[in-house]
Formats: structure tokens, C-alpha cells, sequence
């Protein structure tokens, strides 16, 4: 069951690093807001991390990479160092779940070694959930805040793009991932407390066991008549 879960861990966590990849890459962080009196709905305008994109009816979307990180709100420069980390730590995360699972010869010799392998990972999961949280959830806040602002104009104002919906799921695959893993390590670690027994209890060989005929020793009758006299 233990090695089941391990496996999970390792397909869930494969998930999360395409997932975070994914909200890396696309620039759907940001969307324009048709409200008011912006209501062209044949245009639209997506930002993203690195580049924005624009798209008209009828006519192939148009993308520009950021001249400058610069020009880029605070919250958007701070969203693309934490994702990088986060990438980072879930191949880090990866490599060490993988030498910590039974199903690897890896420190097999060393069970204790082992068990804080897979801690450690379980760990950088949970690190990496707060890495991808907090910049999807910092945009979400300034986009919101933004969107209720008097002061901005209705075409300033923008939308939650689906890149932060794949975000917070991600999140949530990166937390179960290093609680699995954690889970795992508890199960490990209470087996390894338990002292290894290798006594052998002797039953006492005039002991009667259960089921069995106690037959009396006789002598024989063959002997009495080779008795010398």
C-alpha cells in the first residue's frame, strides 16, 4: 500500500511540473475586461510573464515579448522569479522522491538514510506549493483590486486570465503530493523505531506438543534372551 502511494506521488508530481510549466509559459495571467464602455469584444488582450498577446476576430494572434522587466508591474516581476523556483524545486523534488521510494535500489542498504530522502522531498513539495500560491494569488489580488478601482478607466481594467484557475489547481496537486510523501515517511519511521526481534523461543523438548501420542519407552524382549548367564 505504501509503495502505491509513493507511485502516486510520483505521477502527481509529474502533473504539477507540466502544470506549472504550462502557467509559466502562457500569457493568460491577465485578460481584458469587457465592461461599461469597452465593448469591442472582437479584440482582446492577454498578459502574461513574458510576453503580451493580442487578438482580433478573423486574424491570427499577435505576440510581443516585454522589452524590459522594468516596465512590468511589481507584481508580475515578482511572479516570474517564484515560478522559476517553483520549476526548479519540483525537478529537485522529482530526483529525490525517486531515490527515496522502496521501488529504487538507491541507499538500499541504508533504510534510515532513505526515509530522510523522502522527507526531503516531501518538504521541497510543499515549498513549491507556497512558491506557486503566492504569485497566483498576489496577481489575482491586484487584478481584482483593480477591477473595483473608481479611479482606473473601464479599458485599464483586466480579468482573471485561466492561467490562475491551472495555478490554484496546481497548488492544491503540489500540497497533496507532500503529504503523501510525508504520510509515507511517518509509516517508514514508526516501522524503523520498532527494535528487530530475532529471538527464537525453544519449546522444551519433554514438553508433550498438542496432537501428539506419548508413547512409552519399552525394553526390548529380544534382550533377555542373549543374557549371558
Amino acid at each position: 500500500m505504501r509503495a502505491n502511494l509513493e507511485v502516486l506521488a510520483m505521477v502527481l508530481g509529474f502533473i504539477s511540473l507540466f502544470g506549472i510549466i504550462t502557467i509559466t509559459a502562457v500569457p493568460m495571467w491577465r485578460v481584458s475586461a469587457f465592461i461599461g464602455a469597452n465593448l469591442i469584444v472582437m479584440e482582446e488582450l492577454w498578459e502574461g510573464l513574458w510576453m503580451t498577446c493580442f487578438r482580433q476576430l478573423n486574424i491570427r494572434m499577435q505576440c510581443k515579448v516585454y522589452d524590459s522587466l522594468l516596465i512590468l508591474p511589481p507584481e508580475l516581476q515578482a511572479s516570474r522569479a517564484f515560478m522559476c523556483v517553483s520549476i526548479a524545486l519540483v525537478v529537485i523534488s522529482l530526483l529525490i522522491t525517486a531515490c527515496g521510494t522502496e521501488k529504487t535500489a538507491c541507499c538500499s542498504d541504508n533504510v534510515k538514510c532513505k526515509n530522510i530522502i523522502l522527507a526531503l522531498g516531501g518538504g521541497m513539495y510543499l515549498l513549491s506549493c507556497l512558491t506557486t500560491l503566492i504569485p497566483v494569488c498576489w496577481v489575482a489580488h491586484t487584478v481584482i483590486n483593480n477591477f473595483y478601482n473608481p479611479l482606473l478607466v473601464d479599458a485599464q481594467k483586466r480579468e482573471l486570465g485561466a492561467a490562475l484557475f491551472i495555478g490554484w489547481a496546481t497548488s492544491g496537486v503540489l500540497l497533496i503530493t507532500g503529504i503523501i510523501l510525508l504520510f509515507c515517511f511517518s509509516k517508514r519511521r514508526s516501522k524503523e523505531d520498532v527494535p528487530y526481534d530475532n529471538t527464537f523461543v525453544m519449546a522444551d523438548r519433554h514438553m508433550p506438543m498438542e496432537d501428539s501420542v506419548d508413547l512409552d519407552r519399552k525394553s526390548s524382549s529380544f534382550h533377555k534372551h542373549q543374557e549371558y548367564v
